[in-house]
């Protein structure tokens, strides 16, 4: 009855957005989403359970026995979400986890603010605002319920909706696509405003984010990730960072680099 329910609720969806007779010329910011806020979250804590369950590919740290590291990455995290520029700051979990692998460059947020970050991309970065500016945009991602938006171009609303109702199968699918997801260069490009709105009214350079894509840039660690190969290419993502802090006037000039170096030495 409940799955019945969920996919009735589905269809009404549709019917309401005219996507049936593609009625709907101007789509919302990041895309139509059929999906509610709660669906975001059921769904964000089913793939959470999931990842958490798979320690063999996903060796998350356990926070019990890494205080200090948990503490300095939360603390990020909060000065973020204490901007008053979050608009589901409440709503959604904003859990953030460290994947033990230093070969992986990468970071990644699922529906409901669940947040990643691999200890191969935590030894990379320079400093703390290079920090905060990739987790603005991941945060980003959540905020602006991309990810929901594009695995239901991906994948259907019937996978999501058996994944969001505890589905293994769907769940195992959704999981792996999550990790890989590519989303579109207009959604990376907006995860991207959103790091900088994000860290403008904090004592961080707002363009932090560019850091990243400036090591890249000049070669550091062997080359463009092969995650990044779709996305707009660094050098323009560097221009947009610096464009749009200049064009808000934000005036963060602390890059915590020395506290930064201290966090790193935990891992």
């Amino acid at each position: 009855m409940k799955r019945l329910a969920f996919y009735t609720g589905i269809a009404l969806i549709l019917t309401a957005c005219g996507l049936g007779e593609n009625k709907h010329k101007d789509p919302p910011k990041g895309g139509l989403n059929v999906f509610s806020i709660e669906q975001d979250k059921q769904l964000g804590k089913q793939v959470a359970a999931e990842i958490e369950g798979n320690t063999a590919e996903y060796p998350i740290l356990d926070s019990a026995k890494n205080v200090k590291a948990y503490k300095y990455i939360y603390g990020i995290r909060d000065k973020i979400l204490n901007t008053g520029k979050v608009k589901y700051k409440d709503e959604f979990k904003w859990q953030v986890r460290i994947v033990d692998n230093d070969e992986v460059l990468n970071a990644f947020c699922t529906p409901g603010g669940y947040i990643y970050f691999y200890t191969g991309i935590i030894k990379y970065l320079d400093n703390e605002a290079q920090l905060a500016g990739v987790m603005g945009h991941e945060m980003g991602h959540a905020d602006l319920r991309h990810s929901t938006r594009q695995m239901t171009k991906i994948y259907g609303i019937q996978i999501l909706a058996a994944a969001a109702l505890g589905d293994q199968q769907a769940l195992a699918q959704i999981t792996t696509g999550l990790i890989g997801l590519q989303f579109s260069r207009s959604h990376e490009t907006e995860a991207d405003r959103m790091s900088v709105e994000y860290l403008c009214p904090t004592s961080w350079p707002a363009d932090g984010g560019a850091g990243f894509f400036e090591k890249i840039q000049a070669g550091g660690g062997g080359g463009t990730p092969e995650f990044l190969s779709t996305h707009p290419s660094p050098a323009n993502r560097i221009e947009n960072y610096h464009k749009w802090a200049a064009e808000n006037n934000c005036g963060g000039k602390d890059d915590g680099e020395m506290t930064f170096k201290e966090f790193q030495k935990l891992f």
